[in-house]
């Protein structure tokens, strides 16, 4: 029987302090799953770099590759660039971490070691499921979430628990056409996908996953992403063939990165 090879990519944008937790919770019990892991470092301006080299350093039995972004393209633009690496190396799934220490890998054990993400397209970690485990998440931020859920199941027909938390699989299969591409290249990126998923006919399963908030920064301004949400999910029930078009403020033709060394 051919081998599975899943790539783990795990996005990192000025969190020195916490990529050193989640590049230290790949014991062997989740490498025996993993074939490679990338670090995508989004041009961080802080020691992110210097935390993932010194980890590489002193920890060369794990496979890992750091790749550095030409530019800050956003998380949108640092999941592009992992999602053509996974299709050009020829993996058969993609895991997506965040470098935030925000998820936990070892929620997906059951995943993996069960092997349920060979019947679906996407499984989604899910931060609102009644399974789930949120630490220093406000009661506020909770509800408006299971709203937003709500609502956005109503516009895909089908069931909602997140609208994109930081531990992801994709089956590489379906990112072998690029539809992703145009793609918002900020937060917004993962609603899109989600949207996408309903339109193209792809399978999703969530799976429940931890969820902490302790000293991580956040990037997201809560009225305006409240708001690009909505419309984001108004436009597509208006007209689901809007999700082929372009949805970037700035159209970039290739998304590139060094290796860094």
């Amino acid at each position: 029987m051919k081998k599975i090879r899943i790539l783990l990519f795990i996005p990192a944008y000025n969190c020195e302090k916490q990529i050193v937790r989640v590049l230290g919770s790949l014991d062997a019990e989740v490498m025996k799953y993993i074939s490679e892991v990338i670090v995508v470092n989004n041009r961080s301006t802080d020691g992110t770099e210097e935390a993932v080299r010194e980890f590489m350093r002193t920890h060369t039995y794990i496979p890992m590759k750091l790749f550095r972004n030409k530019d800050n393209y956003g998380l949108g633009g640092s999941h592009k660039v992992a999602f053509e690496y996974a299709v050009r190396e020829k993996y058969d799934y993609l895991i997506v971490l965040h470098g935030d220490d925000q998820g936990d890998i070892h929620d997906f054990l059951p995943v993996l070691k069960k092997g349920i993400y060979r019947g679906y397209d996407c499984v989604l970690g899910a931060r609102f499921m009644l399974q789930s485990r949120l630490e220093g998440y406000s009661i506020f931020r909770t509800l408006g979430n299971i709203v937003y859920n709500f609502l956005y199941a109503i516009g895909t027909g089908s069931r909602v628990f997140d609208l994109g938390s930081g531990l992801n699989m994709y089956d590489v299969t379906i990112l072998r056409d690029r539809f992703y591409l145009k793609f918002p290249d900020n937060l917004m990126f993962n609603c899109t996908m989600l949207l996408a998923a309903s339109y193209y006919g792809y399978t999703v399963r969530y799976h429940p996953i931890s969820w902490r908030e302790t000293d991580q920064v956040s990037n997201v301004k809560m009225a305006s992403q409240s708001v690009k949400t909505l419309k984001l999910l108004f436009d597509y029930m208006d007209m689901p063939t809007s999700i082929r078009g372009e949805y970037r403020d700035t159209v970039i033709s290739k998304y590139e990165y060094e290796e860094a060394d």
